[in-house]
């Protein structure tokens, strides 16, 4: 448990972007863990199946409750003031995004960005980002289109320059 702890949190923190429910889901994960405790304790995979189980409780988690959150959401987007006609932003290349600041600041600056967006667009962005899955799996596991997919983390990454922009930190690291 001691091993993976934190990766099991930060999983479950960056999908649902609240660190009381990441405490709840990752208590989860270790008893179901325990519960296959003989075939993990020797098993070389055993980092990747508890990193699967905290996803998909994760998404399992922001499933249940969507209909509330979505209207939160919404309620967000349209206060952004129309966000879906932002230009698209491209990336600086990883040696020079936050070249000024270290990897412990970087890292607490991205997760309180990503704190700040709705699920809509955390979600997608996390798992393509944080857990490397491909647009394709993203769609089957929320059970979306691809386009609404490819829109969404699109308008995630917008939305995170703006963030990282108003923040101060990121200042000349995107161009529109």
């Amino acid at each position: 448990m001691r091993a993976y702890q934190d990766m099991v949190f930060s999983t479950a923190a960056r999908l649902t972007g609240n660190d009381a429910t990441a405490e709840d889901i990752s208590q989860e994960v270790f008893l179901k863990a325990h519960e296959h405790f003989d075939s993990l304790q020797t098993s070389p995979t055993a980092g990747g199946w508890l990193k699967t189980v905290a996803t998909n409780l994760s998404l399992n988690h922001l499933s249940r409750y969507r209909n509330r959150w979505r209207f939160f959401s919404e309620l967000r987007r349209d206060d952004a003031g129309g966000e879906s006609e932002a230009p698209e932003v491209e990336f600086a290349a990883p040696d020079t995004f936050f070249s000024n600041v270290d990897a412990d600041d970087r890292r607490g600056l991205v997760e309180r960005a990503l704190d700040q967006l709705p699920e809509p667009q955390r979600v997608p962005l996390v798992l393509y980002h944080f857990e490397d899955l491909s647009y394709d799996e993203i769609a089957k596991q929320l059970g979306v289109s691809l386009a609404k997919v490819k829109t969404d983390i699109l308008r995630a990454r917008t939305a995170l320059a703006k963030i990282l922009q108003r923040s101060g930190t990121a200042h000349e690291t995107f161009t529109a």
